[in-house]
């Protein structure tokens, strides 16, 4: 509440003037709900660009400048420089790295190979059983055949 308020408050001895100041504004809030953030991607030619510039500034705070001005971290700008000097800036591609389709089919045949590998080698279990369940029970193996 404001000085002035309190003031006539005491002098009138009533609340009116304490009312009138302290009621809630005509203005409502906002309540539109705002967009999901999005992560920037910046063009190889726009890395480059910018790059160029901060490598003529030579004043103290003209990189400084120059990033706030396009809105950048310094972050960016010791990662692009590392991705060009290493050759990678613009060379990759979005997305999952291709293989070598031979090599995916090979891991898939290794899988299936592994899983019949197993099955075989339960189904060698249960002959050996009943193998052995066979000759405790006195019955000819070339009877049953």
């Amino acid at each position: 509440m404001s000085h002035q308020a309190i003031k006539s408050s005491k002098l009138n001895g009533s609340l009116e003037a304490e009312s009138k100041v302290s009621s809630p504004s005509k203005e409502s809030p906002q309540s539109e709900v705002t967009p999901r953030a999005t992560r920037r991607r910046f063009s190889t030619s726009y890395k480059l660009r910018i790059l160029a510039q901060a490598d003529r500034c030579t004043k103290k705070g003209e990189i400084g400048a120059l990033l706030r001005g396009e809105g950048l971290y310094s972050s960016h700008l010791s990662t692009w420089r590392t991705q060009r000097d290493q050759g990678e800036l613009g060379s990759k591609k979005l997305g999952r790295p291709v293989g070598d389709p031979s090599e995916k089919e090979m891991a898939h045949l290794r899988l299936e190979n592994e899983r019949l590998q197993a099955k075989l080698d339960k189904a060698e279990i249960i002959i050996d059983v009943q193998k052995k369940l066979s000759s405790l029970l006195g019955l000819d193996t070339k009877a049953t055949e």
